[in-house]
């Protein structure tokens, strides 16, 4: 029978950890691998992450109205008037562009019992910087641009105040007022006729309403 020779234990072990000792090249492969594995798997987690879109505005709907803002709403022209005589609460009264007499005695608590509007045409546009005396005759004071007579100065009435003449608008007191302002103003009431606009039918309705 043939006999295995017998191997001394130190040598037994030598042979038996000398093939699985990575040796140190061996450690230092093993490191880089790791730290190479370890960066790819960072990469990996990043590409793959998900990602936040920005928020588009929504897009307006066609016929949709947009409330305006508190400071827009806010900007409506005004007009100041000073409300005196037979009114319930007299006083400076801020009233909407194209406000009337009858809505400046209004906002001033109405008549007083028993008064009435003498000399005060209640439809007629008020003036910013005008008083208004209720019920006083005599002292009723007229806007800038009015006479006492009432007819309209084409050198001093504003545009408002050239509106209220019959057969003119807006858009026909502008031209008045540039012209004006343009040819230094009116040297005769027949220079209403070279405004753009007034013929002869709708000057002789404004001769008798207006003065230098």
């Amino acid at each position: 029978m043939p006999k295995w020779p017998l191997l001394d234990e130190d040598e037994l072990v030598d042979d038996l950890d000398g093939p699985l000792d990575p040796g140190r090249r061996g450690i230092k492969g093993l490191i880089v691998v790791g730290v190479v594995a370890a960066l790819v798997a960072v990469a990996i987690a990043i590409w793959t992450r998900p990602r936040e879109e920005p928020l588009t505005p929504p897009t307006p709907v066609a016929g949709s109205s947009v409330a305006p803002s508190p400071v827009q709403s806010a900007a409506v022209a005004e007009v100041t008037v000073y409300v005196t005589g037979k009114v319930k609460r007299p006083g400076v009264i801020a009233l909407p562009l194209g406000s009337r007499v009858v809505d400046a005695i209004m906002a001033a608590g109405g008549l007083k019992q028993g008064a009435e509007p003498v000399g005060l045409n209640l439809a007629r546009r008020v003036i910013d910087g005008e008083q208004i005396a209720v019920g006083e005759p005599g002292s009723v004071a007229s806007p800038p641009g009015v006479a006492e007579s009432g007819v309209v100065s084409l050198n001093s009435a504003t545009v408002e105040q050239l509106d209220q003449l019959p057969g003119v608008g807006e858009v026909l007191a502008q031209r008045i007022v540039e012209y004006r302002d343009t040819n230094g103003g009116f040297q005769s009431i027949e220079q209403l006729r070279e405004v753009e606009g007034i013929g002869e039918a709708k000057f002789a309705d404004l001769k008798d309403q207006v003065t230098l």
